[in-house]
């Protein structure tokens, strides 16, 4: 590989940097901190003083909070790497959702005490149902090949074939 190839593969992987915290993807980084600092929050004080109570709801609160982190800083840091990985959590989380909404009704014992994702989130206007289509629908968008690009990136190196 010639010296000017290995150039422009690098200018093409590393100067363009897919920016996910542009438009919606703001507000989507704001919903997911509130529910991760949310979740994270309710989750450490369930666990810390009722554990005994309802130790399942209190482990899927805690689950929760970790798979709305990652997904925060996917859409916070951006990359082609962030957007594969928060699609991997979104699909997880709207597979929590739907679950841990489904278990719920059909078997209200199991749940002592609500998850976030009890009864499809209701307790919280159904933002946890919401949230993966919505961050599912972003992060497929941003990774399309004619998604525009973010405001100020570099454009690609001219006669380079993607």
């Amino acid at each position: 590989m010639s010296e000017t190839e290995r150039t422009e593969r690098t200018e093409r992987r590393d100067g363009a940097r897919l920016d996910l915290n542009y438009g919606p993807g703001r507000l989507l980084v704001l919903l997911y901190g509130v529910f991760a600092v949310g979740a994270a929050s309710r989750s450490a004080y369930q666990l810390s003083t009722r554990f005994d109570e309802a130790p399942v709801a209190y482990l899927l609160s805690a689950v929760a909070a970790v798979v709305y982190a990652v997904i925060t800083f996917c859409l916070a840091r951006g990359g082609e790497r962030a957007r594969r990985v928060g699609l991997v959590c979104c699909a997880a989380e709207l597979v929590g959702v739907l679950t841990v909404g489904t278990w719920s009704l059909v078997d209200p014992g199991a749940f002592p005490d609500a998850t976030v994702w009890s009864d499809y989130g209701i307790g919280y206007v159904f933002f946890p149902l919401i949230l993966p289509l919505t961050g599912l629908r972003w992060f497929r968008w941003r990774g399309a090949s004619g998604a525009p690009p973010a405001p100020g990136a570099p454009a690609a190196p001219s006669g380079a074939e993607g």
